[in-house]
């Protein structure tokens, strides 16, 4: 147990709090063991730290989730189906090259995403047509009161849009420790369909893609797009898409005729929030250190020394121009501490 570590390394907004006290944790057991030496109500969990901001120290003992290892718990699941556990602790895109490398199909669409497998159940992970949950079998994790190990389901977690059981009537009750996955073998489906997939595959004369090359792709158009925390902090998309009703587009789009939208229900419509944020003037723009992305306005960056209070300073402005110009409020996509 280490004291007074600074959270700068473990977060991807690059925003330096200090924890009160810091623990690795690379094993159930170990996970277990904090449990029972420390209430539960002063553990904080931290897994990749790609997707929170910290906005002041955290007077907490800090539990780093670390646990490593792949293995495959069902070869033959169905005639075309695997299913393969994954511990928390294993960095996201990692998991996704080790798919690719062994011809594993599912999850390419999600390549680069940042963080770790443990956290990716709680908000639903997506991107490019393609969810956490369409690929997801079960989750093992640790009751935070009691200190057993408990599965979930799919059924079990209620995945919804960015969203699960996990940010919900759930939510800082459990540690997920490993995920397992549900993926194909060969004959793979392949979904070239969302953004700009089919087109950058075009332009590189790639006509019957393989699934290295959906995720060569998706890596391409992410990072045309958006910035690398590892030189720029930041903690990808800041806020969810709104969705709203049929009878609220309408009038929204009397008003603004380019407004782009994905319709997702019978009466409900989808509409990107950086496109909101760039029509409201933010997409670039710069306030000390504290900023929105010039090439995506739904990413909000750290360019040096930027407090968490700082950046969160100017999401509520953004939040607050976007309700009064459009009527729509956007709401963070990330967790705020």
């Amino acid at each position: 147990m280490r004291q007074k570590v600074s959270l700068q390394p473990y977060n991807t907004f690059g925003i330096d709090v200090n924890a009160f006290q810091f623990q690795s944790v690379t094993s159930i057991e170990d996970v277990q063991e904090l449990l029972r030496e420390t209430p539960e109500e002063n553990v904080f969990v931290l897994g990749g730290g790609s997707n929170m901001l910290l906005t002041k120290d955290i007077e907490k003992t800090v539990m780093h989730i670390a646990l490593k290892g792949y293995e495959v718990v069902d070869a033959n699941f169905e005639e075309n189906e695997l299913l393969l556990k994954v511990a928390g602790g294993e960095n996201w895109h990692d998991f996704i090259l080790y798919c690719i490398e062994r011809n594993y199909g599912g999850v390419e669409n999600l390549s680069l995403i940042p963080g770790n497998v443990g956290t990716s159940p709680i908000q639903n992970i997506g991107a490019y047509g393609v969810e956490l949950k369409d690929v997801f079998y079960s989750c093992q994790a640790v009751s935070r009161r009691t200190g057993e190990l408990k599965v979930f389901t799919l059924e079990d977690c209620g995945f919804g849009y960015r969203d699960s059981v996990f940010k919900n009537e759930l939510k800082d009750q459990f540690i997920i420790t490993s995920v397992t996955f549900r993926l194909t073998k060969k004959d793979h489906k392949i979904n070239t369909d969302y953004g700009a997939i089919y087109d950058t595959l075009k332009a590189k004369g790639i006509t019957e893609p393989t699934i290295k090359d959906v995720s060569d792709a998706v890596i391409a158009i992410r990072q045309s797009k958006l910035p690398d925390p590892k030189k720029l902090g930041n903690s990808g998309s800041f806020f969810k898409n709104p969705t709203i009703n049929q009878a609220t587009f309408t009038a929204l789009r009397s008003k603004f005729p380019d407004v782009p939208y994905y319709p997702v229900g019978s009466d409900s419509i989808k509409v990107p929030a950086g496109w909101l944020i760039e029509k409201a003037g933010f997409k670039g723009r710069r306030y000390g250190d504290a900023g929105v992305h010039d090439k995506q306005a739904l990413v909000l960056v750290n360019h040096g020394n930027a407090s968490g209070q700082e950046i969160w300073s100017l999401a509520l402005r953004i939040q607050n121009k976007v309700q009064d110009l459009f009527g729509l409020k956007i709401i963070p996509e990330v967790n705020v501490f």
